[in-house]
């Protein structure tokens, strides 16, 4: 029987089980100690709301038609209600398994030129389950002969099994946010967040607060990781950690997906740029022909 996501490959280490799908190169589950970590779907669903998905080569939203290196994009404005492109192209995409080991595998995807972006692009994303949690690295390749722009985002749920979203504790280690107009893009601007309802800087209770923002301006440890955590009472704590080439964190209480979904869990999004890079050139990633970018986020139970 094929399933809507495709291949599903197991990973395990010690109390921790995770399932990453052909489809997508998709977080579909993640477990520690039998607790969930990411809340994904089950394998007989195709994912939704973006859950635990791959956006390249635009995360969050993208606003229209785009011109780079002399090409011209035209994205299908899969957001009709507000006009936008959202998530980017790789999410739907069978991705090639090029290796699998109990803890670790790693799937690529070679994303030839189409109207939405018209570019030569490999993604390579290796997850690796241990110590830390799940680790996950991507490499983008530039394949084209022209100079290649992208952004890249993944969209993982935490999981707050026992106690729902309002009960737990949130906290986000960013001193801005990305403003934003009537179709949710950026108007070039930063808000300090700063007695502000979206000053999550330290840990707050989320109870109704409602939250579908782009975080900035992230404070990292010594080692330049910075770190987003999601506490329930007698669940532990999850915690997101982002390396620098993730400079944004879009977090989102999940207020317009449909039940059973709606508010089930926060999704705190990875992201190297703000939406709608691609037409601004805001923290826009650009490699020349045959350069590579890696870029690693992790996610654990603690």
């Amino acid at each position: 029987m094929t399933l809507p996501t495709g291949e599903q490959i197991l990973l395990a280490h010690g109390d921790q089980r995770a399932v990453i799908t052909e489809v997508g190169a998709t977080i579909r589950d993640y477990v520690k100690g039998g607790i969930q970590v990411i809340e994904g779907f089950s394998a007989d669903e195709m994912a939704s709301g973006g859950r635990g998905q791959l956006c390249f080569p635009w995360p969050n939203r993208l606003g229209g038609t785009w011109t780079y290196s002399g090409r011209t994009s035209r994205p299908a404005l899969n957001e009709p209600s507000l006009g936008n492109a959202v998530h980017g192209l790789a999410r739907f995409r069978p991705f090639a398994v090029d290796s699998v080991a109990q803890n670790r595998c790693q799937l690529s995807l070679l994303l030839h030129p189409e109207p939405a972006y018209p570019f030569l692009s490999l993604v390579e994303v290796a997850y690796h389950l241990g110590g830390l949690g799940l680790t996950v690295t991507t490499t983008v390749t530039n394949v084209d002969q022209v100079p290649l722009p992208f952004g890249l985002g993944f969209h993982p749920y935490l999981a707050v099994p026992l106690h729902g979203v309002e009960s737990s504790i949130l906290s986000v280690p960013a001193d801005g946010v990305v403003a934003i107009d009537e179709r949710r893009l950026p108007t070039g601007s930063v808000e300090r967040v700063e007695g502000t309802a979206m000053d999550w800087r330290e840990p707050r209770q989320v109870r109704d607060a409602v939250v579908d923002a782009t975080f900035c301006e992230l404070v990292r440890d010594d080692s330049g990781w910075a770190t987003a955590r999601l506490a329930e009472v007698d669940a532990g704590t999850v915690e997101l950690s982002v390396d620098r080439t993730f400079p944004y964190l879009q977090v989102f209480t999940g207020d317009t997906l449909a039940a059973p979904r709606r508010r089930s869990a926060i999704a705190i999004e990875p992201m190297t740029c703000p939406p709608d890079a691609l037409r601004s050139g805001r923290d826009l990633v650009v490699l020349e022909p045959g350069q590579r970018w890696t870029g690693s986020w992790r996610v654990r139970r603690r």
